[in-house]
């Protein structure tokens, strides 16, 4: 792991509590999730697992361990999560490391941070007994960083045969199996009417930018049974609204035999009695199938919704980055989706600062966002990850010029949403109600909006609505990507 990471970090100093201390401490933990939905599963698995080991799960700042589950995906994420470490430490708390950062970097994170002990994925199975170590005092080794694309075979065929599988089901019909081959339910640890649910882990793209596969390993999707099973659970705790996450949606089924899987799956999700509405993130556009493309926008009860990660627009710099497409290609697949659904949602990323990218470039990029009409653009800088192969590249851009071409195109991004979200005055929108926002008003999300990284609507209603209302609005007005509307 490179020290730049941590060079504007202070270090801290020991905590100084004793290992027989440590043993009579009492066994409360704290649990810090950072990064995406993928990692929110993954938490409320590690505290159903915690709590199945006697371990109280706590947001008191007192707690005897903090645990946190970090990400590894750009640098800025990687800081972050090294700032947190820190942060805990200084609490007098003892600190354990899961997750991406610690995945991708094992020992040599764990050098760099002392106070913290570094976990693997392959831990996760124990955590219980892992924290138990941490809280006396017992410092494992951290593992040794690996490609955990290697732990399966190059073909997805071969892989579910080699996936652990529980013997049999949970005596308790509306606990889920979460991951392949999983055997532990969630606790839910946010709460709400809307819930992430991971349909699959892992993923077979080699773009020369993302290190995500190298340390996330193959893809490998869940059965349907295990996916419906935690789907009707969720449903049981008060979620409304499910959002299916994975590292790539639509290679969905593939090592299963069925890449019409994700189809097929959709309308038995959208059926489950208390799921309003199902929607699907993670999208590659160019393995989006029209058959799933026809499946998305016209099953009832999926949210016409299309969260694809273009990444660029000009060719040139795709096929730099070892991905597939241009603006042409992209703007006639958006023409495609909104033939099925005129009013359907499309939200992407970008990178822009990609090594040898030039003026012409940025121009494609420019032309693409003012034709395609996205409700939700996030514009991100290049910056070199550890054990790409963008990481060689030449033509590198420099920093300064990057955070101006940051700049230019996010700006040029929120006047783009601004734009779209005006477009949709006079709509109407069905509205999931999430929280009273003051007296009348009502904020929840209509079907182009997914939560957190999207906009909100405001409802004025003067009934009463409870969160988890599935309500008919007009959009009367806009507010940047926000929407303003009244009850129809």
């Amino acid at each position: 792991m490179s020290s730049r990471s941590v060079s504007s970090t202070t270090e801290v100093s020991a905590t100084g509590v004793s290992a027989a201390e440590a043993e009579s401490a009492p066994r409360t933990v704290s649990l810090v999730t950072l990064g995406c939905a993928r990692n929110e599963v993954d938490s409320e698995e590690l505290a159903a697992r915690l709590t199945a080991s006697g371990w109280e799960l706590t947001s008191d700042a007192d707690a005897s361990v903090v645990l946190v589950n970090t990400c590894g995906f750009i640098q800025a994420a990687k800081q972050e999560s090294i700032d947190e470490l820190f942060s805990a430490s200084e609490s007098g708390a003892k600190v354990a490391a899961v997750g991406c950062l610690a995945e991708r970097y094992g020992a040599d994170l764990a050098d760099e941070l002392p106070e913290a002990q570094v976990l693997s994925f392959d831990d996760y199975g124990a955590i219980g007994a892992r924290l138990d170590d941490v809280l006396a005092g017992r410092r494992r080794p951290a593992h040794t960083a690996r490609d955990r694309r290697k732990l399966l075979p190059i073909s997805p065929a071969d892989r579910q045969a080699q996936v652990t599988k529980p013997a049999e089901l949970p005596a308790d019909p509306a606990a889920p199996w979460t991951g392949p081959g999983g055997g532990v339910f969630r606790r839910r640890l946010s709460g709400g009417v809307v819930a992430p649910l991971k349909i699959a882990s892992g993923c077979d793209r080699r773009c020369s930018f993302c290190a995500i596969p190298s340390f996330r390993g193959a893809f490998v999707s869940r059965r349907p049974p295990e996916i419906l099973a935690e789907a009707r659970w969720l449903a049981s705790q008060g979620v409304r609204e499910l959002t299916l996450v994975s590292e790539n949606s639509t290679s969905y089924g593939k090592d299963l035999g069925n890449l019409r899987l994700l189809e097929e799956v959709l309308p038995d999700l959208a059926g489950i009695e208390g799921i309003d509405r199902v929607r699907i993130s993670y999208l590659q556009p160019a393995e989006l199938r029209p058959g799933l493309i026809e499946a998305i926008a016209s099953t009832p009860g999926v949210a016409p919704y299309f969260d694809l990660s273009f990444q660029h627009a000009s060719g040139r710099v795709l096929r730099s980055m070892r991905r597939f497409g241009d603006r042409e290609r992209f703007l006639t697949l958006l023409e495609q989706v909104r033939e099925k659904s005129p009013e359907a949602g499309v939200r992407s990323n970008f990178i822009v600062g990609f090594p040898g990218e030039t003026a012409a470039d940025l121009k494609e990029l420019e032309l693409f966002l003012s034709a395609a009409g996205l409700d939700a653009i996030g514009i991100f800088g290049y910056s070199d990850e550890d054990g790409t192969e963008a990481e060689h590249l030449t033509g590198k851009v420099d920093g300064a010029e990057v955070a101006r071409r940051v700049e230019e195109f996010a700006d040029l991004a929120e006047e783009l949403m601004a734009q779209r979200a005006a477009d949709r005055i006079g709509e109407t929108v069905d509205v999931l109600i999430e929280e009273e926002a003051d007296d009348g008003r009502y904020e929840g999300r209509a079907a182009h909006q997914a939560p957190e990284v999207d906009g909100v609507t405001t409802v004025a209603s003067s009934t009463r609505l409870e969160p988890g209302a599935m309500v008919r609005a007009v959009v009367t007005g806009s507010d940047g990507v926000d929407l303003i509307a009244d009850l129809r």
